[in-house]
């Protein structure tokens, strides 16, 4: 059996990812400073983005869908009258028109309300996501275009920072799935001369913000007890769920596989669960009253 190379460490630490590196670049860098055995990012940000990239480790890997599910915030910069191949600054200009004549704040502020709330978004090209099996952004730098479909995203708070001659700032805080490339190109269209992205920011991610994370420059000058003292508990990528404190014999029956009934429940769904001084995983509360293990945890070593 082939022994896994690093440490065990369980934990999330919440990296300032820099401008051109991938999230998997800085994942990888990550594991090499801390020696880290396992570790997983929580979503993808471009190379051309910086800002809130939530690294989990360990124990905190079973729980990273939680973390790629919740909400993010963003600050964009944006080029008007220019469309580019990738819908940043990074591809190639293909179409440019000339822009909006005296466009000032209220103009902007009228097609920004019509991207407020539930909307249907049209991933771009340039994404992880895949069609039979292969990356669109494999298939886009071959020159071939495949039919996406629209997927309902919500934007919740959509803000004009500021507006110049050629471009805009905005932030907005929005859905899982949301890409702020292509809603930058629909706020182009809408106002009939094009767009593109020239600078990405995510100052938020599943609760975590800029105030908690950490540059990588920071993180590899560190002494390796500081490194270690910044990750975060487990149940921190669990804090929005509602929490169960199992009795004795309540825990060893959820650790041996087995579903227990627990009176005074929240309403049915997702529960962390803890004994009388540890996090152990993740529950399911059922409809008939009974709490039902998921995804547990193995305890340190």
């Amino acid at each position: 059996m082939r022994r896994r190379k690093g440490r065990r460490l369980d934990g999330i630490l919440v990296v300032d990812k820099p401008q051109g590196l991938t999230s998997n670049g800085v994942l990888q860098r990550v594991k090499r400073c801390l020696d880290a055995a396992k570790a997983g990012h929580t979503g993808s940000l471009d190379p051309l983005a910086t800002g809130v990239l939530p690294i989990c480790l360990g124990e905190a890997t079973k729980f990273s869908q939680y973390l790629l599910d919740a909400d993010k915030a963003y600050v964009a910069r944006a080029r008007l009258g220019q469309v580019t191949s990738t819908g940043d600054s990074e591809g190639e200009i293909i179409r440019e028109r000339p822009l909006p004549e005296s466009l000032d704040e209220a103009q902007l502020e009228e097609v920004l309300a019509q991207f407020r709330g539930e909307i249907d978004q049209v991933p771009p090209m340039y994404s992880a996501l895949k069609h039979q099996g292969r990356p669109l952004y494999e298939l886009a730098r071959q020159g071939v275009e495949v039919e996406r479909k629209a997927r309902r995203v919500t934007i919740y708070e959509l803000t004009l920072l500021s507006l110049a001659a050629d471009g805009f700032e905005i932030a907005v805080r929005c859905s899982k799935g949301t890409y702020i490339r292509s809603l930058v190109q629909d706020i182009g269209e809408a106002l009939g001369c094009g767009a593109h992205l020239t600078a990405l920011r995510r100052t938020m991610a599943a609760g975590f913000t800029e105030a908690v994370a950490v540059s990588l420059e920071q993180l590899q000058e560190e002494p390796p007890e500081v490194r270690e003292g910044r990750l975060m508990p487990v149940d921190t990528a669990l804090k929005a769920l509602p929490q169960i404190v199992l009795n004795p014999e309540h825990l060893v029956s959820i650790l041996n596989g087995q579903p227990v009934r627990i009176d005074g429940c929240p309403v049915p769904g997702p529960v962390r669960l803890y004994g009388a001084d540890r996090f152990v995983g993740l529950g399911e509360y059922l409809a008939d009253g009974r709490v039902q293990p998921r995804r547990l945890i193995q305890s340190s070593p």
